[in-house]
This record gives C-alpha cells, structure tokens and sequence, in this order.
C-alpha cells in the first residue's frame, strides 16, 4: 500500500533560479505537486520556503522551534500526558472485561507495566509521568493481596475464555519461560532451575497458554526448579476449570 508523505523539494532551473515545491508521495509514487515559486536571492528563497511550510501545516499551528533555537532560548518539556496510549490500554482493558474486578488500583498497575515494566515503587514513578493519578505504596500492596483473595487470574482467564470462538480453540499453543528474583534465600517456590537467561538466582516458571492466533487463554505459575514439559498438563487442567464452569 504504501504510507503518504510531503516534503518540500528544491532544486535549480536551467536559468540558475531556484524552484521550490510541496510534493506529496504516496510510497514511492508521487501523487501531486504544488509549486510554490521561483526565487533568485538568498531572502526569496527563505520566503519561500516559510510558504511552502505553511501550505504543509494548513491551518495548524506551528511550535517555534527553530526561532526559539535560533535565539538561544531554553526549551524544555515540562509535562507530557500519553492521553491516546493510556486511553487505548484502558479501552481494550474494559473490551476484555477485565473491570469485572472492580479494582482500579488493578487496572493501573497493568496498563503501567504494559508501558513500561518496573518494580511496583517504580510504577507509581510511571504512572505520575504519564499524568495519571498513582495510587499510594499501601494501595498498591492492598490491590495486589486482594488479587490472590479473590484469585483475579482465574477472573480474567475466565473472561478471556468468553471472547474465543470453537474454532480458535481448535488448537492451543503452550510455552514456558523463567522470571528470577534477587533474593537471597530460596523458599521453595522461587528456587534456582534450568533458566532461560542461564542464570543462577532463584526463579519460577511461567506458563502461557494461547488460542491458535496467539490469543492469551491462561497463565500459570511453577516452582523454579519444575521442567518445562512437566507443567503443560497442569496449565491445561487449570484452563478447563474456569472453561467450564
């Protein structure tokens, strides 16, 4: 298909003046070009240049960059807000059913880690950037006990599962990976194993199990030391239980 693009094009006629256009391109095709003037001196062209740019821009406005630079004044951004990424998150959140649980708190910490993966102090770093109300360290610990209380993972397995069809369920897909932690004692669940990052640090196994597009049906977590192939039936076990009922 190609993506659309514009671009002024400059260039010097047989005559020593020198051209200026708006072209716009539709990947390597271009569709149409608007000649904005010729010009013989240094000033022209500037002035047709700042035309040509204004034709491109149509009726927005222009940030002043270049003049601010120009001039050496400071720039500096001050706060930004990711008001579409955080509203696309929170929609497809809210499509999946996943406010079924009713926890805010929940619902902030995962759109943050989609964003940017962090420690749960550090999330509330992320969300205060992004111009998002944090919750406070309690709140978060809260959210996370009540998250295993009401075992919000069979929850949103649950609602997965309502959003597949016989027909992407006709095959599932199974992986495993390793998630380590810097702790200094092992305490029977996080234990070193066979690690995918061949490292040494006490660990659990994280199974994923997908519909055959890749769609998430269910995850489950496992001893650091359990193999791989060991885990499937368990998943598997786990997913018919919230499947079924």
């Amino acid at each position: 298909m190609g993506y659309m693009s514009v671009f002024i094009k400059r260039y010097k006629a047989k005559n020593g003046a020198t051209v200026i256009q708006v072209v716009h391109k539709k990947g390597r095709k271009v569709i149409s070009t608007s000649h904005i003037g010729t010009a013989h001196t240094d000033q022209d062209i500037e002035l047709l240049i700042a035309l040509a740019k204004e034709e491109i821009q149509g009726a927005q406005l222009a940030l002043e960059f270049e003049h601010a630079i120009a001039n050496g004044i400071p720039l500096q951004a001050i706060r930004t807000y990711s008001e579409l990424l955080w509203n696309t998150l929170g929609y497809v959140y809210d499509a999946l059913g996943f406010s079924l649980t009713g926890d805010e708190v929940f619902k902030k910490l995962v759109l943050a880690r989609i964003i940017e993966p962090a420690s749960k102090l550090d999330t509330i770093r992320i969300l205060d950037r992004l111009d998002v109300v944090p919750p406070s360290n309690s709140s978060i610990h809260r959210s996370l006990a009540k998250s295993i209380e009401r075992d919000y993972r069979k929850m949103l397995s649950a609602c997965c599962f309502a959003r597949t069809s016989p027909h992407s369920l006709s095959l599932v897909l199974y992986d495993v990976t390793t998630l380590y932690f810097e702790i200094q004692k092992e305490d029977g669940y996080r234990v070193p194993g066979m690690s995918k990052e061949r490292r040494l640090d006490p660990q659990i196994v994280i199974g994923l199990l997908t519909d055959r597009s890749g769609f998430p049906l269910e995850v489950a977590s496992f001893e650091g030391n359990r193999a791989g192939v060991k885990t499937i039936r368990e998943a598997l076990d786990t997913f018919s239980r919230p499947a079924m009922t």
